[in-house]
């Protein structure tokens, strides 16, 4: 950075509490350096009292633009000016766009997955039988980006089957799709007719990579598309069991991928290095 202007140094980055180990940092300051943008991103440990003081600080600061983490990504929401499509259907915003002083909420969660669903398959919406398993942060976005993209049924399952209940009303309700809830039990007698199956659940999550899969490789078919939202280890127990069955295995590395390019999209208005982001990221979950 030694040869641009700090004084017109465009300032992004994360707010969430805690930050120490996000690599949203060197995936983002790497990106900014291998297309030569005088731009820097930056943590900002932000308790949940101080949130609306840190949002007013965006204003206040000429701030471009940051990400949203836990546990700010729902309380944030009042104090910004507007929301995209996403972020309101979703009611959870995870990027901050400051347009001359107008903050507008995005949600890139969805939008990520979706690209790196199509960047590492054949996935094309239309006419797919989806089951998603978890109803939690993830699952809402996947959920209802899913559902907008224009697949025919979207199947929920969780162990909280009153959760899955929930959302699967809300987006039946905002969308126009089929939402049905599968209780735990009966997951695995469905698989037959699932195109798609996503794990949005921390099962097989490091430390505990050897709980058992949400499906066994058993019930699996070879037509079957598994993406599990996990990226830590890169094959989990869920994949390992979708590669056993001859069905094609996506790692949840390509939604914490794309969830950031397309917030450093947003921010610049710049293609973004994906490759270099992605170096980035395996660097710093694979390499200890």
């Amino acid at each position: 950075m030694s040869d641009l202007n700090l004084a017109e140094t465009k300032v992004t980055g994360l707010f969430g509490y805690p930050v120490e180990h996000s690599l949203s940092p060197a995936m983002h300051n790497d990106a900014f350096s291998e297309l030569g943008l005088n731009h820097v991103y930056l943590p900002f440990s932000v308790e949940p009292n101080n949130l609306e003081q840190a949002v007013a600080g965006l204003r206040g600061l000429n701030i471009t633009g940051v990400n949203v983490t836990i546990p700010h990504k729902q309380n944030v929401i009042p104090h910004l000016d507007k929301l995209s499509e996403e972020a309101e259907l979703i009611g959870a915003v995870n990027t901050i766009f400051n347009d001359n002083g107008s903050l507008i909420g995005h949600n890139t969660d969805g939008r990520g997955f979706i690209r790196s669903l199509k960047e590492e398959t054949d996935f094309k919406a239309d006419g797919q039988k989806v089951l998603l398993v978890g109803a939690g942060g993830a699952a809402r976005a996947i959920a209802f980006q899913l559902a907008l993209e224009g697949i025919s049924e979207l199947l929920i399952s969780d162990l909280d089957t009153a959760k899955a209940q929930s959302l699967s009303s809300e987006v039946e309700e905002n969308v126009d799709i089929e939402v049905n809830t599968v209780k735990e039990e009966k997951v695995e007698t469905i698989m037959d007719d699932v195109d798609l199956l996503v794990d949005a659940t921390p099962v097989g999550m490091d430390p505990h990579v050897d709980v058992a899969p949400v499906v066994s490789a058993e019930v699996m078919h070879s037509d079957l598309i598994v993406y599990d939202v996990v990226y830590n280890p890169q094959e989990t127990v869920l994949l390992e069991a979708a590669q056993q069955a001859g069905a094609e295995a996506v790692s949840g590395l390509g939604m914490l991928l794309y969830q950031g390019v397309i917030a450093f999209e947003i921010w610049t208005g710049e293609e973004a290095p994906v490759e270099v982001m992605r170096t980035a990221l395996e660097e710093g979950i694979y390499e200890d």
